[in-house]
């Protein structure tokens, strides 16, 4: 029901600049109704000079301009005040319009910051930013013409049609029936125009997604030697784009002049019968030169209509895509409960997560106690689900069944779906393996996981990290500014200026979603003991679980877990499960005299 009139919604959101609004829609009112006037003005000139009277023949011979000078005066200081108006209005309508778009674009963003990893796995990048660039900015476009299309538009016609109908009704009435033909006319063709939009709009789609790909992926593409191939197949993305335009402006450019046909007939009419109304002596000269003036106004006015019509039938296609994104909910929500002050682990109890759409289980009836300050190891092979384990932990995914709590036995387990979410993770931070760095300084990056950091703050953070190094390296210390995704640094000083960023905001509790996998094994346990050794303000220790795969790694915990299939198979020490567990040995690659 929401998307039935989507772009009156994006309409709607002129509520937000009341003042502005009104004080546009007046001068656009003020604008188009004295263009009526200044037409009638220049009938009652015209019917002057027919009379005689706009220059008069003096006795002595000389001319008299007087009335004449009257009615250039009057002429001239009505045009003039009208273009001031004009441009006021139409300055206004695109700094509102203006307006509109960056609030729409605001809340795309947002909202694409709220919505849940699930949403983000069906919808590709090239989705979100064809809502944000393409559609929003048709739909400024159409809101832009309903200044200058539809409602200046609309009061030209009532205008009009008014004085035409002053001078004789059916002077006016028979252009009228004529207008809201076409119009009719055109509004008929507007589905198919949305129709059409809508398959262009998903072919812009792949071709920004093809984009995208092309570039964040440049690397790979590079290593494989691949240039040609996805060349061709962005060229071919782009053809079928070109096409789908293409099919669109045909079917659009073929049925817009025959409506044109009909609303400029209206001006055939007011010629001729206006013609045998003067032949009458039911209307003067005068009046007739400015009937066919507005009916000339009416005429360029009108004919316009097929291009707004399709104006907003492609906005109307986009402003349903953006509600659509607007609209979607998220998976969940935070709670309201406050996180307990005291250090914290985390519990599983029978939990079970499925494929985003309900497809098959990827973890199933999962069970395990973390208690605050230990060192937890999670194994298993590719697939097992240790991604999706670790994405639970700070609620970036929801359990399907089962509870997943955070606190400890002594002080007690609280459902993270009732706790506050920014707080949760706040406290509960994933350093996942892909380690993302904002086009900005170092220090800007650092501070994304605390704001107020001092730089001794920042430089410690650093040093636990062992990036400290990755510092004395940089030409301007830390506010040197990285390329995209931090594409300057390696992927080892990467992952390091990551770990430096979610230390500095001492989290409880730190899962490492084989956030150290670049790094040799030294740098490595020099990390893992410095977060070891991290104690927080109450004297407690980081509770830490590493998603490894490196024996080195593992070998640093207090205990490891292995899943298997979706579940946790085994747990226990590194030692008893490589003496006990055959599975465990043949997944680290160990003797099995080992």
């Amino acid at each position: 029901m929401k998307n039935t009139h989507p772009l009156m919604r994006c309409l709607a959101i002129y509520r937000e600049m009341p003042k502005r609004f009104f004080l546009t829609a007046f001068l656009f009112t003020v604008v188009n109704l004295s263009l009526s006037g200044q037409q009638w003005l220049v009938g009652r000139a015209v019917n002057d000079v027919e009379r005689g009277v706009a220059v008069v023949k003096l006795p002595d011979g000389s001319l008299d301009f007087t009335v004449a000078w009257h009615w250039l005066g009057i002429l001239a200081g009505v045009a003039l005040a009208r273009g001031l108006v004009q441009y006021a209005a139409g300055l206004l309508a695109l700094i509102i319009g203006q307006e509109l778009l960056s609030i729409l674009r605001e809340r795309i963003l947002a909202q694409v910051q709220r919505l849940d990893l699930g949403f983000h796995w069906q919808h590709g990048v090239g989705e979100m930013v064809t809502r944000t660039t393409r559609d929003a900015d048709k739909v400024r476009d159409a809101l832009v013409s309903f200044w200058r299309q539809v409602f200046d538009t609309g009061l030209v016609i009532i205008a009009s049609v008014g004085l035409l109908c002053w001078y004789n009704v059916n002077l006016g009435l028979v252009p009228l029936a004529l207008m809201l033909l076409g119009i009719g006319i055109f509004v008929a063709q507007t589905e198919r125009l949305v129709t059409l939009d809508r398959s262009v709009g998903a072919a812009y789609d792949q071709v920004n997604q093809d984009l995208s790909e092309g570039i964040n992926g440049v690397r790979v593409i590079k290593a494989f030697a691949i240039e040609p191939d996805r060349v061709d197949r962005f060229t071919e993305q782009v053809e079928i784009f070109a096409e789908q335009a293409r099919i669109a402006l045909a079917y659009s450019t073929s049925r817009i002049p025959f409506p044109q046909l009909v609303v400029s007939m209206g001006h055939v009419w007011v010629l001729f019968y206006g013609a045998e109304l003067v032949a009458q002596g039911k209307l003067n000269l005068g009046e007739l030169v400015a009937s066919l003036l507005v009916a000339t106004t009416l005429v360029f006015r009108v004919e316009g209509i097929g291009r707004v019509m399709q104006t907003f039938a492609d906005a109307r296609s986009s402003a349903a895509r953006i509600w659509e994104l607007l609209d979607a909910k998220p998976a969940f929500v935070t709670g309201q409960r406050a996180l307990p002050k005291e250090p914290l682990g985390l519990k599983l109890t029978d939990v079970s997560v499925a494929t985003p759409g309900g497809g098959s289980d990827i973890l199933q009836n999962c069970s395990l106690t973390i208690q605050p300050g230990e060192v937890v190891a999670l194994v298993g092979v590719t697939g097992s689900g240790k991604s999706t384990l670790a994405s639970l932990f700070a609620r970036l995914l929801d359990v399907d069944e089962g509870m997943l709590a955070v606190g400890s036995n002594e002080h007690g387990w609280r459902d993270v779906r009732r706790v506050n979410l920014g707080e949760l993770r706040k406290r509960v931070h994933v350093a996942p393996q892909e380690s993302f760095l904002f086009s900005d300084s170092l220090a800007a990056n650092l501070r994304l996981a605390k704001p107020n950091a001092s730089e001794a703050e920042l430089r410690e953070a650093l040093r636990l990290a062992a990036a400290d190094e990755v510092l004395e390296d940089l030409p301007h210390g830390l506010e040197t500014r990285f390329g995209d995704r931090g594409v300057t640094l390696s992927g080892g000083q990467r992952q390091r200026v990551s770990l430096a960023r979610a230390l500095l905001g001492k989290p409880d509790i730190l899962i490492l979603d084989d956030a150290t996998s670049a790094l040799d094994a030294v740098t490595e346990r020099k990390i893992l003991n410095n977060i070891r050794r991290l104690k927080r303000s109450d004297g407690h220790g980081t509770t830490l679980i590493i998603i490894a795969s490196k024996l080195s790694t593992i070998l640093l915990a207090d205990h490891v877990l292995m899943l298997a299939d979706g579940r946790i198979a085994a747990e226990g020490t590194h030692e008893a499960l490589a003496a006990k567990n055959a599975e465990y040995r043949d997944l680290l690659g160990l003797d099995h005299s080992y």
